[in-house]
């Protein structure tokens, strides 16, 4: 399986249609992958909390509409990264979605491990209660977001739901940047899987991104990582 990681930048002053016709852009452009992964809520900024309210979106909202394009333009499987999401009785969730090659909502993973504690994504977000995997022909995925990857018992059921490779979308802060790293390559190793870990790149509400993408193999040794910027690994 190939897999494109789009650790795309997310910065202030960019308009989200902005950032998704260019993300839509960029996935367009990796036709020659099987698989092209995005970062969590690049659309506004994992730490952008004072957006939330007003970016939120249904699962067919905005997002889903650019990223069902783009992946059925690409032919790829797109784990859109994630969006905020607002259900019908108006809670908010940090929800990843994934669509198939022919831009159909294949899946969705609801956040279960929020950040914040007592500010921020904790308080503003619901936490979401179900594992997710999806068959892809080639392997089948467990996905989890950013804070999710300190929970080592969440990976584990995925393994135990048959995943394969875990994906993780992040908007992780440079500061824990060694966390990271360490991280994914540990839950590679205790659950002898592959990781895809997609992070965001970029500074946004005062708070700079890690970047440093990651592909990490059940050994856990790294056998790609991207540098602090946008880029495609």
């Amino acid at each position: 399986m190939r897999a494109s990681l789009i650790q795309i930048a997310v910065t202030d002053g960019e308009s989200v249609a902005s950032r998704r016709s260019r993300a839509a852009e960029l996935v367009r452009e990796q036709g020659d992958s099987d698989l092209v992964v995005l970062p969590e809520l690049w659309t506004v900024g994992a730490f952008a909390y004072e957006q939330f309210e007003t970016e939120a979106e249904p699962l067919d909202g905005p997002t889903y509409e650019a990223m069902s394009k783009a992946a059925r333009d690409a032919g790829v499987w797109l784990h859109a990264g994630s969006v905020v999401e607002r259900a019908g009785d108006g809670s908010l969730y940090n929800t990843a979605l994934v669509l198939s090659p022919a831009g159909e909502l294949a899946a969705t993973y609801r956040k279960i491990h929020r950040f914040g504690f007592d500010q921020g994504e904790a308080v503003l977000m619901s936490a979401g209660d179900s594992l997710t995997t999806v068959s892809l022909p080639e392997q089948t995925l467990g996905l989890a977001t950013c804070y999710d990857l300190r929970f080592p018992e969440l990976f584990r059921g995925l393994v135990d739901a048959g995943a394969t490779t875990m994906v993780v979308s992040a908007g992780w802060p440079a500061r824990r940047r060694e966390h990271w790293t360490l991280l994914n390559r540990a839950r590679a190793v205790e659950d002898q899987a592959y990781v895809l870990a997609c992070a965001t790149a970029g500074t946004h509400a005062g708070v700079e991104q890690s970047g440093h993408s990651l592909v990490v193999d059940p050994w856990g040794e790294v056998l790609a990582e991207a540098g602090p910027g946008e880029t495609v690994l």
